[in-house]
């Protein structure tokens, strides 16, 4: 599983990148950000605790001591970095947005050298580098002007705290023995309950009412395939990547969907967005390059 890690990340950051393509549609169907995020959450937690319960159901037994990180990732990871996101939306335009959310690379390296004594190498740090200004591209946000408020600033600086915090508080839970699965769980649970208070919940009755099985299938759909699947691998591949690496992996996700805009919307994409997707692809080259050469002398060490 270990050699696999970085193929589960990057599956993870590809699977969130498709998240606009269902957003589109449930904003159409009336939702609005906190309500389409707390449906997801809901959901997410009602599929996994009976699929979880019926594969082994002592991966549902927590201590005490393992809810603190488990709560946190809830409510600050998932709620808290939503809230913050889509609220960046809200008073700036998206590519400013995304830049923001995409500074969490950044703070997961620094919290994790502070935390878990993680070391920040030149590789990770020109990996770093290329993969943020890959996305600065990909966005449009080098080649438009933008205007900045300091709300704004705050609140999507957050957001890029709040996507980081996911990687710090799954570290903890890791490092307490707990599985990836129970982790995924119980993050989805928490932030149901947290996200309870932020929803108008009328919201997604009436679309229930309005457009029926069709709209719960789809709802279905989209948490298995933009929460479910790419929480699983990102947790399961952070066993074996360090928390600095993996945020930079799944970097991939604005390239994937503004690959899947290029071939669903026929959104053309500028010379700077191809640059942007080169680059970022480079870096998880730069980050991925030469692991058999490391494998081979640890191997020649041993021996």
């Amino acid at each position: 599983m270990k050699k696999y890690a970085p193929v589960l990340i990057l599956l993870a950051g590809c699977l969130w990148g498709t998240m606009g393509l269902f957003v589109r549609h449930l904003n159409d169907m009336g939702l609005h950000a906190m309500e389409i995020v707390e449906l997801r959450s809901i959901l997410a937690a009602v599929i996994l605790f009976p699929l979880t319960y019926v594969r082994n159901k002592e991966l549902l037994k927590v201590r005490a001591k393992h809810l603190w990180p488990l709560v946190c990732a809830g409510l600050f990871s998932i709620v808290f970095f939503n809230y913050c996101y889509f609220s960046t939306i809200s008073v700036m335009n998206l590519s400013m947005a995304a830049i923001l959310l995409y500074t969490a690379p950044i703070f997961v390296m620094m919290l994790s050298l502070v935390i878990f004594h993680e070391p920040i190498s030149l590789r990770k740090v020109l990996a770093l580098v290329m993969a943020f200004v890959g996305c600065c591209l990909v966005c449009g946000i080098l080649t438009s002007s933008v205007s900045i408020t300091l709300s704004g600033l705050l609140l999507g600086l957050g957001s890029g705290i709040g996507y980081a915090l996911y990687s710090i508080f799954s570290r903890f839970s890791l490092n307490h023995g707990l599985n990836s699965i129970t982790i995924t769980d119980y993050t989805f649970l928490f932030a149901a309950i947290g996200g309870a208070f932020l929803t108008d919940f009328s919201a997604i009755v009436s679309a229930v009412q309005q457009y029926g099985i069709p709209f719960i299938l789809f709802a279905i759909v989209y948490t298995v395939v933009t929460t479910v699947l790419p929480y699983l691998f990102y947790t399961t591949g952070l066993q074996y990547v360090e928390n600095g690496t993996a945020s930079v992996i799944a970097s991939i996700e604005p390239v994937v969907a503004t690959v899947l805009g290029f071939l669903m919307f026929s959104e053309t994409p500028t010379l700077s967005t191809v640059l942007g997707i080169v680059l970022v692809l480079l870096a998880l080259a730069l980050l991925n390059c030469n692991r058999p050469n490391r494998q081979k002398k640890k191997l020649l060490r041993s021996r």
